[in-house]
């Protein structure tokens, strides 16, 4: 029986190059599977058939978007996901929800090998091996632009001589990667520190400093997800995008970031998500009101290891599985409304509300109507600093 590879496949030069290429050196059939995750440009049905146009035996299109945003964005947003707290993890989240329909892909077409397209220098060749390795350890990995310097000159110059149907003609200056929840750009002029992004970098986002009218948006969560906004019911997808149009016109969710990459090296990321930081913003704010102190407390621990697990490809793994469970428990009073300005860059916060609230206006005020009673206010300073006066009288008869 022929050997067959599953190939993480987006249609574009490298993957479709990719199908022949790798009939060709392992003998195998190739099966391409392309996932909509909300990245725009081509539909589903013009992928698949240019993979089969490519000498793909069968492709498998999946449109994802809903089960991205419900099952890979919402709990990101749940975890206040920040990578070095500014980056929403935008292309981590992906390559699992990636991973885990490839390997349905080789079960479902008997394929003993599983294939993608990065490099040995990015994050997510150990995203989609790592992955892979925890949800089937049987299948075996190919990675042709990372173990055989498979090149841009010579993918064109294969497509060329075997005549694909592809457009070699048009080469973008950057790397891109994006998704419903954010776009990621890197290379060209960017790899010079120095050098500022220019505004053909974006896409999601208009210019920040243009004049605009402010535009004021309400959010409506309940348990940590976001139902409706201004009124109107939302799915998880929904909020995303309409987000994404509604910041991004505001040029909210900018990044431009030196980030720690998991192979060692730093690299410089231009960042756009209009809609997961105007989430995030509002989704902070909604559990400083519901969320005690200091379960409020460690779960911004929770948070950072939870997001460094995310990005390092760990998805799948024992402890990320467990922290899920804790912050599923922390969202269970996480309901109310969240009113932001989106204006200038920035999504602002101006109003909250929530019946699970544990703001009391009455112990907070300083004015008419206070109950607090400051009586006891005393001697619970004294008690709580009991331990350091404790230690200073001893430390300071010592010096």
């Amino acid at each position: 029986m022929t050997e067959r590879v599953v190939l993480a496949y987006s249609g574009g030069l490298d993957t479709s190059v990719a199908i022949g290429w790798i009939a060709e050196q392992t003998g195998a059939e190739v099966v391409a599977c392309a996932i909509d995750v909300g990245q725009g440009g081509e539909d589903l049905d013009t992928i698949r058939k240019r993979a089969l146009e490519c000498g793909a035996v069968e492709a498998v299109v999946v449109d994802a978007k809903d089960e991205f945003a419900d099952g890979y964005c919402l709990p990101a947003l749940a975890t206040n996901a920040l990578y070095m707290e500014r980056y929403p993890l935008v292309s981590a989240l992906s390559r699992p929800l990636i991973v885990k329909h490839l390997v349905e892909a080789a079960r479902q077409h008997g394929a003993s090998v599983v294939a993608h397209g990065c490099t040995g220098k990015g994050n997510d060749q150990v995203r989609f091996e790592v992955g892979v390795g925890a949800l089937a350890p049987d299948l075996k990995v190919l990675a042709p632009v990372r173990d055989f310097a498979w090149t841009r000159e010579k993918a064109i110059a294969y497509a060329e001589q075997h005549n694909l149907p592809i457009d070699v003609s048009k080469k973008s200056p950057f790397s891109i990667d994006q998704n419903v929840w954010g776009r990621a750009v890197e290379t060209g002029f960017l790899e010079d520190l120095w050098n500022a992004p220019t505004e053909d970098v974006y896409d999601y986002t208009q210019d920040p400093a243009a004049a605009r009218e402010a535009d004021e948006v309400v959010v409506t969560f309940e348990g940590g997800r976001p139902v409706a906004l201004d009124g109107r019911p939302v799915t998880m997808l929904e909020a995303i995008q309409q987000l994404n149009t509604r910041a991004g016109a505001q040029g909210v969710g900018r990044l431009d970031l030196v980030e720690d990459r998991l192979v060692g090296i730093k690299s410089r990321e231009i960042y756009e998500a209009p809609g997961a930081i105007a989430l995030i913003t509002a989704h902070q704010e909604l559990e400083n009101v519901t969320v005690e102190r200091d379960l409020a407390r460690f779960k911004r621990q929770v948070e950072q290891r939870w997001t460094e697990l995310v990005y390092d490809g760990l998805w799948f793994s024992p402890l990320k599985r467990a922290l899920d469970s804790f912050v599923d428990a922390s969202q269970e009073q996480v309901s109310g409304d969240i009113r932001m300005t989106l204006h200038g860059g920035r999504a602002v916060v101006s109003g909250r509300r929530s019946a699970a609230s544990l703001y009391d206006f009455n112990l907070a005020t300083y004015d008419e109507g206070d109950v607090f009673d400051q009586s006891l206010a005393r001697g619970f300073v004294e008690l709580w600093g009991l331990p350091s006066k404790i230690a200073a009288k001893r430390d300071l008869g010592k010096s």
